[in-house]
């Protein structure tokens, strides 16, 4: 939530609406939503996440997810829904990843929220996308992972909103190094391009929460 402060009503108040024109224009329209498995930082606007965060060890599991499909499970918030996706050659696809919970079926189920999901196309969503969460699952068999991962650049296509742009950094919870950081292009021939997180959140126009050195 931000506070703002202003006990005067001259000097004060320019330094208040100085602060304010500062704010990234997605910045009052952000809300934060808390499942026991992930951190949606959710953009209204969108009715979709910027991005997502989740903690990942040892992921992997037989759980089926079957016919689970996605929902809202939180009536107060306004997210994109089936009927939006229908016909609109784009995958529901997750952020924090369903086959990541595989372990604990409840667990899995929990991915299927429109909160958890970003309009990607196929070829992404089942190709480069994957893969990467197929090598990061692997890599979570030794080492607690922090996950974020997100969109950026929305276009409006039919009723979504679809990012031109993916991103996933995977940082180790316990050193804090950044095992990966690389963005995806959101097209019918998806390619991965690594990169910095410094230059990402100078591209987000946002800072993520990852974990900073001290």
């Amino acid at each position: 939530m931000l506070v703002l402060r202003c006990r005067s009503f001259s000097a004060a108040l320019v330094l208040c609406l100085l602060w304010l024109a500062a704010l990234p224009a997605w910045a009052g329209n952000n809300v934060v939503i808390k499942t026991p498995i992930l951190e949606s930082h959710f953009y209204r606007t969108t009715k979709e996440p910027l991005y997502v965060k989740y903690l990942l060890y040892k992921g992997g599991g037989d759980c089926d997810r079957g016919s689970q499909k996605f929902r809202n499970d939180r009536p107060e918030i306004l997210t994109a829904t089936e009927k939006d996706y229908a016909k609109s050659g784009y995958d529901q696809g997750h952020l924090a990843n369903a086959e990541d919970f595989a372990s604990d079926c409840g667990k899995q189920k929990l991915t299927f929220v429109f909160y958890n999901a970003l309009p990607q196309t196929p070829n992404l969503n089942r190709g480069v996308w994957k893969r990467y969460e197929t090598s990061i699952r692997k890599w979570s068999q030794s080492d607690r992972l922090v996950v974020i991962c997100g969109g950026y650049r929305f276009r409006k296509v039919g009723q979504l909103y679809v990012p031109t742009n993916c991103f996933k950094v995977v940082q180790n919870q316990a050193t804090g190094k950044i095992l990966f950081c690389g963005t995806f292009t959101n097209t019918n021939k998806a390619t991965e391009t690594d990169l910095t997180e410094p230059v990402l959140e100078k591209t987000l126009g946002y800072r993520l929460p990852i974990l900073r050195k001290s």
